[in-house]
């Protein structure tokens, strides 16, 4: 247990660092002369998942035993890691959730599980929401949750800390693959990553939302936490499949098939996109023989949910 303004001990939890990378055959990339790595960060801790942790680790520290405030979606991964993290290490928990119409409403088994470790839910209107980053917006939202002298992670984790957390990712795979490939949210494990790296390899982004905007959103980042570009990185936008928490039965069949194959769990809404985007652009021939493709396996299903 923590108490206010004591650091939390994230070594008790005995993350496992660095994660896995393991090979993985797959006649899909071997006829293109690429060779498929797995970097299994879902096995970093069974709760504390992948980039979770890697973003998560350095802003808990920081929070230093007060309550941690963040938000997300009615799906978001990042919410019910942070409300693991709070039960694991004692610190007491706020979730601002994106839409008021869900307060009435039965919790969905992502909420439900954020609840059941503890995290207080503070449905707001999607107007709102989307004003959360002005200052005004978020005092106003947070007084209104009984939050507003809390540590605030942003939506998806991802801040200056987090970048430097996900540095580590990076270096853990200098000199193992020549391209390294992660599905993207807000950006953070991305430009923390490419960072990382080192010269001689490329960091590949996988959006799984729709927009455009994420090239803007991993500079800005990279600028915060390193003050300026780092890294050779790209994004690829075509793999999201109509959008965060969108899936379709092509998707789904690819999923399904590729644990079949590896005995790998794969989560829906980011790591199967990114998969399939590995397995289309190798048979794009994106690739050049000889390459080597590290796919940063992000996080692990949650039952009940795809």
């Amino acid at each position: 247990m923590t108490s206010r303004d004591a650091v939390p001990d994230l070594a008790a939890l005995r993350p496992r660092l660095p994660s896995p990378l393991c090979a993985s055959a797959d006649g899909r990339l071997a006829r293109h002369g690429v060779r498929l790595l797995l970097k299994r960060d879902d096995l970093i801790h069974p709760e504390l998942i992948g980039n979770k942790w890697r973003k998560l680790a350095p802003n808990l520290t920081a929070a230093a035993g007060r309550t941690v405030a963040t938000f997300g979606g009615a799906y978001s991964n990042h919410l019910r890691a942070t409300a693991a993290a709070g039960r694991l290490l004692g610190l007491p928990t706020v979730g601002v959730v994106r839409g008021q119409e869900l307060a009435g409403r039965p919790l969905n088994p992502s909420l439900a599980r954020c609840v059941a470790d503890g995290m207080r839910l503070h449905f707001v209107d999607r107007s709102t929401y989307r004003r959360k980053s002005e200052p005004s917006t978020l005092a106003a939202v947070l007084r209104a949750a009984g939050a507003q002298d809390a540590y605030v992670v942003p939506e998806g984790g991802s801040n200056a800390l987090a970048v430097q957390g996900c540095r580590a990712l990076g270096e853990e795979l200098r000199g193992r693959a020549d391209v390294i490939a992660v599905a993207c949210g807000t950006g953070g494990t991305l430009a923390g990553l490419a960072a990382g790296l080192g010269a001689g390899a490329r960091a590949l982004g996988v959006p799984v939302l729709k927009g455009g905007f994420l090239g803007a959103e991993v500079r800005a980042l990279q600028t915060a936490a390193f003050g300026g570009p780092r890294g050779d990185w790209s994004l690829d936008e075509r793999f999201h499949f109509g959008g965060y928490a969108r899936t379709t039965p092509a998707l789904e069949s690819f999923a399904a098939d590729f644990e079949d194959r590896h005995g790998l769990p794969v989560e829906r809404l980011y790591v199967a996109k990114m998969l399939y985007a590995v397995v289309a652009l190798a048979e794009e021939g994106a690739f050049a023989r000889g390459t080597t493709v590290a796919a940063v396996v992000t996080g692990a299903p949650l039952p009940g949910i795809s």
